[in-house]
């Protein structure tokens, strides 16, 4: 039984974590297209967007290989997602593209985030630990994007709320793991909350005092 638990637990994160390496390159794709980078200026932006804040979890969570070089296809499914999405891209009107990094940054926050605190509770880290490890995995592609694109990193500037809906969707899923009430349930409630509050956030203008 523990076993089969087990295994719908990992395919349920490698879901969450191929959405996340999707949706945050699209992200890293828009913002470095706006920036009229060439393609190898694109795929880099896409890959770093992508992958930078779970190389940062691995990293601090010891784990080898790297989740990115552990499974070659997400890298080229960017290579794939750049090199098709290009041509449209011109099509595509400037208000447009905004909206499209923030509702695929604000996913990919929830995804990652959840993501990072799920493997860091696999790990038996404390419970703040592991909320901070979601933020950490939730923020820090963003912010090499936005470093990359000359930009003061989302997370940094004095605007809406960021890192505070990575932290509370990382708390809810612990909540929900802690009264287990099933892994789907927790993984789904805690991208949920993440996404729900950083929309609220960019819609009603919401930030800390």
């Amino acid at each position: 039984m523990s076993t089969v638990l087990h295994s719908g637990m990992s395919n349920a994160l490698h879901a969450v974590e191929v959405i996340g390496v999707v949706v945050f390159a699209i992200s890293g794709f828009v913002e470095a297209r706006q920036k009229k980078m060439d393609l190898v200026g694109v795929f880099t932006v896409a890959f770093i967007t992508a992958f930078g804040g779970g190389t940062l979890r691995d990293i601090l969570l010891d784990r080898r290989p790297l989740f990115w070089v552990e499974h070659q296809e997400y890298p080229i499914l960017i290579f794939a997602l750049v090199i098709c999405a290009t041509p449209f891209f011109r099509h595509l009107r400037a208000a447009v593209a905004d909206k499209a990094i923030i509702y695929a940054d604000a996913l990919g926050l929830g995804l990652f985030s959840v993501n990072g605190a799920s493997l860091a509770v696999e790990a038996h880290m404390p419970a703040f630990v592991c909320i901070m490890m979601g933020v950490i995995t939730g923020i820090f592609g963003g912010v090499l994007r936005d470093m990359i694109c000359n930009e003061i990193p989302l997370v940094f500037r004095r605007g809406h709320l960021y890192a505070t809906c990575a932290f509370l969707g990382c708390s809810v899923f612990l909540i929900a793991n802690f009264l287990h009430a099933g892994q789907s349930v927790a993984i789904l409630s805690g991208i949920l909350t993440t996404l729900v509050l950083r929309v609220l956030a960019v819609r009603f203008n919401m930030s800390l005092p």
